[in-house]
């Protein structure tokens, strides 16, 4: 049996699973995490390519709003936004 040092937290969901605002989320709290600093180099890497996908995620979420808010008013005959 191990003590509750020795595990490991558990595996984080897949950044694809997540839904806009658990992305964002959690993209704010690694930013907090790395702007706080006096986390060890390895552990900041992983945080650092985690909040790059889940910045990507996120964009893609806003990416497909933009895509369908255009065709909405695009079908309404109003000229979408760049």
């Amino acid at each position: 049996m191990t003590s509750p040092e020795q595990e490991s937290p558990p595996a984080p969901r897949p950044v694809s699973e997540l839904s806009f605002e658990q992305a964002r989320d959690e993209l704010v709290e690694i930013v907090a995490q790395l702007e706080a600093g006096g986390t060890p180099l390895e552990k900041s890497l992983a945080l650092w390519e985690r909040g790059e996908a889940l910045a990507t995620h996120c964009q893609e979420w806003l990416d497909g709003a933009r895509e369908r808010i255009n065709k909405a008013r695009a079908d309404s005959g109003v000229t979408p936004e760049e």
